[in-house]
């Protein structure tokens, strides 16, 4: 038989990414009030019911998706784990 060395498996690459987890602070800067309805319930999704309410989240492709979907109504800061 041949000899075969093995070579050393390499991490994938989401374990890199959860190991430094970044949060985010999103805090309702502006009304959705007269905006439609799809971004009302994104704001609620990301748990802000009035204005000057924050929620901090873990940067996930879902959570970036919607924080760009209603950029303009909010106010968003990097943070240090809650």
């Amino acid at each position: 038989m041949t000899d075969h060395t093995a070579k050393p498996k390499k991490a994938p690459k989401r374990a890199e990414k959860a190991a430094a987890d970044t949060y985010i602070k999103v805090t309702l800067a502006r009304s959705p009030v007269g905006y439609p309805r799809v971004q009302r319930l994104t704001a609620t999704a990301l748990g802000l019911r009035r204005l000057q309410s924050h929620a901090v989240h873990k940067e996930s492709p879902a959570v970036l998706g919607m924080v760009r979907k209603i950029s303009h109504l909010l106010k968003v800061e990097p943070v240090e784990k809650p």
